[in-house]
């Protein structure tokens, strides 16, 4: 389905007055507002082809109707996401759910909707259809070479499918693990892992990066063999110069301060992209900024404070996606819900005084370093997100057009009202 710009157009026109309103109010005290609405802008977040249908669990799914029966329509929907707020200009894949059958046909569609490929993810942690050898015991840290390589070459394959699509950067992602204390040894199965990523580290185009993913837990809960920031940050040192680590915001331990784990890393030029969500427990993939809003602009706000310091562009010197699950709502209303979550809390942030907080901490004036943060965040910056929108010929308020527009229905006539998304 696409979204054709008239309506887009008539959309605004109708609410323009409104918002103009608001966004005089807020210009007033904004200095470099022009600078930051480009920032706004240029700042596009990844959709992740998995997110584009129901899921949320692994005891049940749930599916609204109208989800994406093939790469195809998933380009589609994700093409309409960006038609309506312009912030979501690529799409990351995940193989071999997504796997092109003409390469420059997919390039072509995703072209007409204006989008790149982000990241390409790799899957090791499921048995697929015809798979020689189980990963039931692990993929990359394996006590078996056969199923080591297994793993490997599937993510060279990976790779592959990439480099016809454009892409430049491919995520890793290791369920490996333990259930049960003695089940395997700590250092084999890091070494091992080591060996493995090695030798897809090797297979990436000189202009490619790796992403090594963390996971705190889920599906082993006794140890994970990159169970944290540390761990990624050790295998992505010895891998070389073009491997980094992921940051998930769901992968933490409860009250995990990730602002401070995403200071360190860019400080040591290591930190590599994210992926966004949600949680209250533990890797539970909700909305972006649902939960926890405060803590997503403190991230930010060290984000811009490190990339500042190391003269790094905000749009394209890290990875930006999402990864969040949805069983209970539309999946493109979730993920419109993300993006605008993440745009507030980068907006938010780049308004905090960075002169003003800096001496304050140099003066060891807590109230007032807290009194800048807050203020910055307690701004209401959805007039400045919309104006952004409306400049790069978005929606004023994507969902309520998106709900005006009966977008869901249409696709249910379109697609079927019994479709289930390819993927988990």
């Amino acid at each position: 389905m696409n979204i054709e710009k008239y309506k887009i157009e008539e959309y605004n026109q109708q609410v323009k007055a409104k918002h103009t309103r608001k966004l005089e109010s807020l210009v007033e005290d904004i200095n470099n507002y022009e600078a930051i609405l480009q920032k706004l802008i240029d700042f596009q977040i990844a959709i992740p082809s998995w997110a584009l249908g129901s899921g949320g669990t692994r005891f049940g799914r749930f599916p609204g109707g109208g989800e994406p029966r093939s790469l195809e329509e998933k380009i589609e929907d994700v093409g309409l996401l960006h038609a309506l707020n312009k912030s979501s200009g690529a799409i990351s894949l995940h193989i071999p759910w997504d796997v092109p059958k003409d390469y420059q046909e997919i390039k072509t569609l995703a072209a007409q909707y204006g989008l790149g490929f982000d990241a390409m993810n790799s899957n090791t942690f499921q048995d697929q259809p015809g798979q020689a050898l189980s990963y039931k015991f692990g993929s990359m840290q394996h006590v078996n070479a056969a199923v080591r390589k297994q793993a490997v070459q599937h993510n060279i394959e990976v790779i592959q499918h990439g480099i016809e699509l454009g892409s430049k950067s491919l995520t890793v992602w290791l369920s490996d693990g333990s259930c049960f204390p003695g089940q395997l040894n700590f250092r084999k199965a890091f070494q091992r892992t080591l060996e493995s990523l090695q030798e897809v580290y090797a297979a990436l185009p000189d202009d490619w990066k790796i992403f090594v993913e963390y996971k705190a837990f889920e599906p082993n809960f006794y140890s994970t063999t990159v169970g944290d920031w540390g761990q990624s940050f050790l295998y992505a040192s010895k891998l070389g110069p073009k491997a980094y680590t992921l940051v998930d915001l769901g992968h933490h331990l409860p009250n995990a301060n990730i602002e401070q784990i995403v200071s360190l890393l860019l400080m040591e030029g290591k930190l590599g992209g994210f992926h966004f969500n949600d949680s209250k427990y533990g890797d539970d993939d909700l909305t972006a900024g649902s939960i926890k809003p405060y803590q997503l602009f403190l991230i930010f706000n060290e984000l811009i404070e490190g990339m500042d310091a190391r003269k790094m562009s905000h749009s394209t010197d890290l990875g930006w996606m999402i990864d969040a699950s949805h069983n209970v709502k539309d999946p493109l209303e979730d993920l419109l819900q993300s993006v605008e979550a993440i745009m507030l809390a980068y907006a938010q942030a780049l308004l905090v005084d960075r002169q003003a907080l800096a001496a304050a901490q140099e003066d060891n004036d807590v109230a007032k370093a807290q009194e800048i943060l807050q203020a910055a965040f307690r701004t209401d910056v959805r007039p400045l997100i919309a104006e952004a929108r409306f400049r790069a010929g978005g929606a004023l308020s994507p969902i309520e057009l998106y709900r005006s527009l009966n977008v869901r229905e249409e696709l249910v006539k379109e697609r079927g009202s019994k479709t289930v998304a390819t993927g988990l």
